[in-house]
């Protein structure tokens, strides 16, 4: 896996806008066996705090609550991701490669350009082709709607 460049940015005291960090995301976590996720962002409510550090993430890489997480999950040539539930509102975008999304009632093959909104549903993510697929995931906690 490339490691991923993560640029920071906040305004100084006199309003003008500035990176204060330039470099690889410095949480890079193993999801399953194989499949690498770079940590970019979390916040920790909504709307999100202007905070100088990101908010602490959870082990199962869930958003935490109130709040979002962003990050670029690779997944590697010829494996399958075990299906899970989170109770999240995902903005999935394929940056290279291609991937099929596994859903109870279908199977959704996706290539780079592709966007998922996967709205809390049982899924799995199963790359059979002979190279690694990178996607960019933004997570958002949330609930059912009511009725």
């Amino acid at each position: 896996m490339n490691p991923v460049r993560r640029l920071v940015t906040k305004d100084d005291a006199s309003g003008r806008s500035r990176a204060i960090f330039d470099g690889a995301a410095p949480d890079v976590r193993e999801e399953y066996p194989g499949i690498l996720s770079s940590i970019v962002w979390a916040t920790d409510r909504t709307p999100a705090r202007i905070a100088a550090e990101p908010a602490k993430v959870a082990a199962d890489l869930a958003p935490p609550p109130g709040g979002s997480l962003c990050r670029i999950v690779t997944f590697p040539a010829r494996m399958k991701a075990p299906a899970r539930r989170m109770r999240s509102l995902d903005f999935c975008l394929v940056l290279e490669g291609e991937i099929t999304l596994i859903l109870d009632l279908e199977e959704v093959h996706l290539k780079a350009g592709d966007v998922v909104v996967q709205r809390a549903t049982r899924h799995a993510w199963s790359n059979r082709s002979g190279k690694p697929c990178v996607v960019a995931i933004s997570s958002h906690d949330a609930a059912q709607a009511d009725g």
